[in-house]
């Protein structure tokens, strides 16, 4: 199932909507500003906090936790170095670890683990800088299959990837 990530970049907190292909609402990712930490938070459209995304201070790899009723299901984290290609880990709390490959900054990167493809996400399909697509592989049954978590890892790798970090 495809998502859509409308990203207002210049917004303060960085808040965006996240739609399905149908253009209905999904999720609302709620930038929280004037933190010590980049911090993010998934919610449903009702505004119930699905996951939190935040990034860990103080490692030597930039990483973000993203955690689920106030446990860790995930964590997303930045190589030291590989001169090849761009990659990030994501290690997995109750299953089998992730890794993103591809363009960062160009948003055309994919989410796979040894299963295959937990989703492929893109920036072509759009005219609009500010938006890019989130293919979910919605036929999993497993952990790979859940668009929450998997738009949260999308979230994290864009806050660790971007030009634009607040951070330094």
């Amino acid at each position: 199932m495809k998502f859509l990530v409308r990203e207002r970049v210049f917004d303060i907190g960085d808040d965006f909507w996240v739609t399905d292909e149908h253009d209905q609402r999904v999720f609302w990712v709620d930038g929280k500003a004037l933190r010590l930490r980049t911090t993010f938070e998934l919610k449903s459209p009702d505004g119930d906090v699905l996951t939190r995304i935040r990034k860990k201070l103080f490692k030597v790899r930039d990483q973000m936790a993203i955690e689920r009723d106030d446990s860790t299901v995930a964590t997303v984290r930045t190589r030291l170095f590989n001169p090849v290609r761009d990659k990030l880990n994501v290690e997995i709390e109750d299953g089998p670890d992730w890794e993103v490959t591809g363009d960062f900054l160009d948003k055309e990167y994919v989410i796979s683990d040894e299963e295959g493809t937990v989703a492929h996400v893109s920036r072509k399909w759009f005219r609009l800088r500010d938006t890019y697509a989130v293919d979910v592989n919605s036929h999993r049954n497993d952990i790979g299959g859940d668009p929450a978590l998997v738009i949260s890892v999308a979230v994290a790798v864009d806050a660790l990837t971007g030009d634009d970090d607040g951070d330094d």
